[in-house]
């Protein structure tokens, strides 16, 4: 199977217009409000870690900025100021360190009163949003555009700003207000947190009243800090194809849909990459390592994980996981309603993840009721998803929507197989088993076309079925996602590909 990563609608663009030079070195400002190890909530996280590492090791002069929250400050490493700026909002320290385990220069933008705080980068101890947001993130911005257009006093311009989600929607637009200016672009990692604020708090962060537009950042009498990338930023992405072709519908467009439609010509998808650590070859949180050419240790992942969450103990039944959000859009609620009818197949379910109460108690019941069958782990245990994805026999993403998913690529690659909802990413990455696509050996795991519960218990009766036949049907499957190329090196050298197409874009409009 060929993974689709970047939207054909460029296709034609690039062959035409891709400078023949495709290894000359950029200087890349890699924007984003959390990067793993140093901080992560979530895909973006990942992403934004992962990505930067990916683009340095092809040789781009690349610097990932950050806000300095207490837990990054916190941890070990050298940490040096390298400026002190006075921006609109405030006065801020920048300050630089290594992302642990790599090379990568890390800016961190340090203004205590706005970072220096418990809690996680958007959220309080007490679980809601912080109410300064706005200007937190606004200040971030400033100081991004700064350290953009050499203001800082470092004797470094990037030549293009990669932007990512709402918390640094304003530099694209903040930077048209400049002449030179490097290229911007803005990726949407989910387009459902869009950074929706009061129309008073426009006034109160000192932005251009010309930015008080429909045709700029208001969006429907709010400020929208979305609406800054995808109106002024030179190119927009977003993390897989067919989520770049599906927000530009009113279902997954959450009221931007027109907006993308109108940008459709500069907007574009690309696939995130699975990082290296998660690979059964080498895993350390495995009790046995395994790989495409031996694959025998994943039986026993499943017993250590079924005796670990207190489940019986049989290799016969297969046994299902669900790692991530218990929201709605995961699709939590189409699994609860079926969970009685699944342990009759028979099956068993392991859960990992936390989010809305009323899921995590129903979960927590249902484990009590079905103690042999079903395990769920309220919270994150990082090893443990490690865990379960090698344990695991099929992996359940009936998300309403999704960006891109990444559960999906480290069950493949885990050779566990996904049962998921033909959306976003997961369109682009799983291929439904069907009588063809197991002939012609494409299948590499099982699709179901509508977000509805009974629609998603006939999915998890035909991966049932296909299980029974180990050697006939479930093996081939396995191998066949083990063997995908999900990794970071290939989607960077896309992203080098969109950041040539902007660049060329940027300057031969300059020039005209």
């Amino acid at each position: 199977m060929e993974i689709p990563v970047f939207l054909t609608l460029t296709s034609e663009y690039q062959k035409t217009n891709m400078p023949k030079n495709k290894k000359r070195s950029r200087k890349i400002l890699f924007a984003s409000s959390e990067a793993y190890p140093l901080i992560k909530t979530g895909g973006l996280g990942d992403v934004s870690g992962s990505l930067p590492t990916a683009l340095k090791a092809l040789q781009q002069d690349v610097r990932l900025v950050l806000p300095a929250y207490r837990e990054i400050l916190e941890q070990k490493g050298k940490v040096t100021t390298i400026a002190q700026v006075s921006l609109p909002l405030g006065r801020i320290r920048v300050l630089e360190r290594l992302l642990p385990g790599t090379r990568l220069k890390v800016w961190l933008v340090d203004c205590p009163p706005y970072f220096d705080r418990p809690g996680n980068p958007y959220q309080g101890p007490n679980g809601l949003p912080w109410p300064d947001n706005a200007e937190r993130f606004a200040l971030f911005c400033q100081a991004i555009t700064c350290l953009a257009l050499n203001q800082a006093g470092l004797d470094w311009q990037p030549d293009l700003v990669h932007c990512n989600d709402w918390q640094t929607g304003l530099v694209p637009a903040l930077l048209t207000r400049h002449e030179n200016r490097p290229a911007t672009l803005f990726t949407i990692h989910n387009l459902a947190y869009q950074g929706l604020f009061p129309e008073t708090t426009f006034s109160a962060l000192n932005l251009p009243w010309s930015f008080w537009s429909p045709h700029a950042l208001e969006f429907y009498g709010k400020l929208s800090f979305m609406k800054g990338g995808l109106v002024f930023a030179d190119r927009v992405n977003t993390v897989s194809p067919t989520y770049a072709e599906e927000i530009q519908t009113p279902e997954f467009g959450c009221g931007l849909d027109g907006l993308l439609r109108h940008r459709r010509n500069k907007l574009s998808g690309i696939l995130n990459g699975v990082d290296k650590n998660w690979n059964p070859a080498n895993d350390p949180a495995l009790v046995r390592n395994y790989s495409l050419h031996d694959i025998r240790g994943k039986q026993f992942n499943k017993k250590a994980l079924q005796q670990e969450l207190g489940l019986s103990a049989s290799a016969e039944i297969p046994l299902l996981a669900f790692i991530g959000r218990l929201v709605a859009q995961k699709g939590i609620d189409l699994l609860v309603k079926i969970l009685p009818e699944i342990v009759k197949l028979p099956a068993q379910v392991a859960f990992l993840g936390s989010g809305e109460k009323q899921y995590e108690q129903t979960l927590q019941q249902l484990a009590q009721r079905y103690p042999e069958q079903i395990a769920a782990h309220i919270g994150f245990d990082e090893a443990l998803a490690h865990r379960i994805e090698a344990g695991a026999d099929m992996f359940l993403m009936p998300s309403r929507f999704e960006p891109c998913g990444l559960n999906q690529m480290y069950s493949l690659r885990y050779g566990t197989i996904p049962i998921v909802h033909r959306v976003g990413g997961l369109a682009d990455t799983v291929v439904d088993s069907t009588p063809a696509t197991l002939e012609n050996r494409t299948a590499t795991g099982v699709v179901f076309e509508r977000a509805d519960s009974f629609v998603l218990l006939e999915a998890i009766k035909r991966a049932a079925l296909l299980y029974e036949h180990q050697k006939g049907f479930w093996q081939p499957l396995q191998q066949r996602g083990m063997r995908q190329d999900f990794s970071w090196q290939r989607s960077a050298k896309c992203y080098l590909e969109l950041y040539e197409v902007t660049l060329t874009e940027k300057n031969g409009s300059l020039a005209a």
